[in-house]
């Protein structure tokens, strides 16, 4: 108020402010005196869990799309996606892939339960952050999976949900192999290779590329096929030492 009534000037992150602070008197008072908001005066709302400052930027014609949904469950802020949903606002994939992503499985609950869409997002992301509760879930929901909820899980090095993945039946080929190669995750390739997924000679070449010489010996030392060329060794001779020392002595690399 004193800033203002020495006439300075406010724009839509006043509101923003405000609502994601919860601050419910700042946020009526600045909507009364003219102050602009927009979506996002919803979203971080949401975000934050205070439902009394959503409540009222909505009661009062605050626009919201869905972000705001997206925001609360990404948060796990039941109580505000509860109010949203109820209100009307809008939801699509995302709720669901932002919360399972989170490993809120409070907010995917409620969202599934209230007849949110899901696809194949919500598994893959929660097998990338390695939400093991929020996967099962979904997948025991009917939520659809497909390569790239074990891809991504072996990118990012999350062994556990890419156990549950594989021996609850989720499809995987040779780019989980490719993945795992190519961001140094020797634990998901260890994985992946020894219960039959499959290799070939790019999961040496990625392994090649990402410099990674525990990764790359353990899938040459394993049988997968390295095809070294004139190239690729100029590469790892003026990139990494290690793996052309590697590539020079050790015969059995060139597969």
């Amino acid at each position: 108020m004193y800033a203002r009534n020495l006439g300075l000037e406010w724009g839509d992150h006043t509101c923003i402010l405000a609502a994601q602070n919860g601050h419910l008197n700042t946020l009526k008072y600045a909507h009364e005196q003219g102050c602009p908001w927009n979506e996002n005066t919803c979203k971080v709302a949401a975000a934050a869990g205070h439902v009394n400052t959503l409540k009222f930027a909505h009661e009062h014609g605050c626009p919201w799309d869905e972000g705001t949904c997206e925001n609360a469950s990404g948060f796990g802020q039941v109580d505000t996606l509860k109010y949203a949903h109820e209100q009307g606002c809008p939801w699509d994939e995302n709720t669901c892939k932002f919360a399972a992503a989170h490993g809120h499985i409070n907010t995917l609950k409620f969202a599934h339960e209230h007849g949110c869409p899901w696809n194949e997002g919500t598994c893959e992301m929660a097998a990338g952050m390695g939400h093991t509760n929020c996967l099962k879930y979904a997948h025991e929901q009917g939520c659809p999976w497909g390569l790239d909820t074990c891809k991504i899980a072996a990118a990012n090095g999350q062994l556990n949900t890419l156990k549950y993945a594989h021996e609850n039946g989720c499809p995987w080929d040779r780019g989980t192999c490719d993945m795992a190669a190519m961001s140094g995750q020797i634990n998901t390739l260890r994985y992946a290779h020894e219960n039959g997924c499959e290799w070939t000679a790019n999961t040496t070449e990625l392994a090649t590329l990402s410099g990674n010489l525990g990764v790359l010996q353990y899938a040459c030392q394993n049988g997968c096929p390295w095809n070294l060329d004139m190239s690729t060794l100029k590469f790892l001779n003026a990139t990494h030492t290690g793996m052309y020392r590697y590539a020079m002595v050790d015969e059995e690399a060139y597969g």
